[in-house]
């Protein structure tokens, strides 16, 4: 009976196995008919485009082919990529190949009627920008640059290029830093990171542990962002994660007893302008008083290199965040005084990626479906890769004199609604920009130096070495904006007219 029904049962699973083929067939019928509509209508939309050769193959090539293929407004149509490196040839990014190098840009311009060149390497130095503009005049088509990396913004749009000046190969200059020197700074060495799970202490601390130190101590209060980091360098040895509060003068001394660290990076800090123009005691406590306890710390166990980490919202201060990094900055220059120590701050501004940042607001703005909102359609702001201000805070901490703060140069400012316009671009949505108004506390355009500021650049030419007064003074438990105005040897007054 059993092998009846079996039997019986094989005629009903024979049409359900057919019924599932066709089902999935008529699923991939569907998918490659999407596909190839769509294929059809970017093809239709090519046709209209400027057809333009791009100048490299790497990962700015990938961001800008990708942009134009993309994107509905996009008005390029890349038709080939040309790099020097041999590995790359025959290469294909999203189906434009790789058909010679940048020394034959005449030939290809000419063999497929380009009408543009699009210089797609961040990094791109003067000497090697003006060598590719010098091809594209030969063969008569324009030159299309791909800002900095410091200018870069999400994945990638249309809206980043823009035509060449002669003022790009002034601009263009490679970061690069001197690894012998920073290799000495750091291996065999003991390291303290304050605020290690933070968005610079986090890349910082990673870059650190590269670099061969005997010990590296990760300090920070949140146990869920010290844990995280914790798991990223599980391979290290030397690593030692420590839940503390910069506030905590007692755990930090303990801390100081127990790992007697050679060399501290200061990240530790509270760096939102309206969160702490609303709650100063906060940055207060955080910025100014949790300072001067490592300070404290430092100076009592022998520390021998101590780097600060600053803003550029210090430079003329005109909010809680600001005044307080200045004050920061002045106490570190006060112990440097005091020991003869190698005690520096770093200034620079808005990391690109950081928790909180504007790009990261923006994006969820435009995830909920808009508007995106922009203070003001004029302002601008510095921004730096978080692995390049890294890496510029490592070169920093190996030439800075006690009492200096080392300024890092961050390009040309950008525009805040250029920003919103290239994230909303590369979401294909059409989403209002609303403007807002400047918030308390905010500046329409950051600055890099305070008025009477001189920098100079005597080792690195993206890095300025700038004097602070230095001072260590009663400092009172809570924000007081009296006396903060008067222990801020540049009154925020001094920055009308600016």
């Amino acid at each position: 009976m059993v092998a009846d029904q079996l039997f019986s049962a094989q005629p009903f699973g024979h049409r359900a196995v057919w019924a599932t083929a066709a089902a999935g067939s008529l699923v991939l019928t569907l998918r490659y008919v999407r596909r190839l509509r769509v294929w059809v209508v970017r093809s239709r939309r090519a046709r209209h485009r400027m057809p333009v050769i791009i100048l490299g193959a790497g990962e700015g090539a990938g961001r800008v082919v990708r942009a134009m293929l993309s994107s509905p407004v996009s008005n390029y149509r890349p038709v080939a990529l040309l790099d020097d490196d041999p590995s790359k040839r025959g290469l294909r990014l999203m189906g434009v190949r790789v058909m010679g190098t940048f020394a034959d840009v005449d030939r290809v311009v000419r063999q497929l009627r380009a009408e543009a060149v699009v210089v797609a390497i961040p990094s791109a130095s003067a000497e090697l920008l003006g060598r590719l503009h010098r091809a594209a005049q030969q063969a008569q088509v324009q030159t299309l640059l791909l800002p900095p990396v410091q200018q870069l913004v999400g994945t990638g749009s249309t809206a980043e290029l823009r035509k060449y000046t002669d003022e790009d190969v002034l601009r263009r200059r490679m970061v690069t830093i001197d690894m012998e020197a920073v290799s000495r700074l750091i291996a065999g060495r003991r390291v303290l990171v304050t605020g290690a799970g933070g968005s610079i202490g986090s890349e910082l601390s990673r870059q650190i542990a590269q670099l061969g130190p005997q010990a590296l101590v990760l300090l920070d209060r949140d146990d869920s962002l010290l844990h995280a980091l914790q798991g990223s360098l599980a391979d290290e040895p030397a690593v030692f994660p420590v839940l503390a509060d910069v506030r905590d003068t007692e755990r930090l001394d303990e801390v100081f007893s127990v790992y007697r660290p050679e060399v501290v990076f200061h990240a530790a800090a509270l760096k939102h302008v309206p969160a702490l123009e609303s709650a100063p005691d906060e940055g207060w406590k955080t910025n100014v008083l949790g300072t001067r306890n490592v300070l404290v710390a430092a100076e009592a166990h022998g520390v021998e290199r101590f780097v600060n980490i600053s803003t550029d919202k210090a430079a003329d201060p005109v909010n809680v965040l600001g005044r307080t990094k200045r004050l920061a900055e002045q106490l570190t220059a006060a112990v440097a005084a005091r020991t003869g120590h190698g005690y520096v701050s770093v200034r620079f501004g808005n990391v690109i990626g950081s928790r909180g940042s504007v790009m990261e607001t923006f994006e969820t703005q435009i995830g909920a479906g808009g508007p995106v909102t922009v203070t003001h359609p004029e302002v601008t702001r510095f921004f730096m890769a978080v692995r390049e201000a890294v890496r510029l805070t490592l070169q920093a901490a190996t030439m800075g004199a006690p009492g200096e703060v080392l300024v890092l140069d961050m390009g040309t400012p950008v525009k805040i609604a250029d920003v919103a316009r290239q994230l909303i671009e590369q979401s294909g949505k059409n989403i209002e920009i609303r403007y807002t108004g400047l918030r308390p506390g905010e500046k329409l355009h950051e600055v890099l130096l305070s008025l009477g500021e001189v920098g100079t650049r005597p080792h690195h030419p993206l890095i300025d070495h700038v004097q602070v007064p230095a001072t260590w003074p009663q400092l009172p438990a809570h924000y007081d904006p009296e006396a903060v105005e008067a222990m801020v040897t540049t009154p925020p007054d001094s920055y009308a007219g600016r």
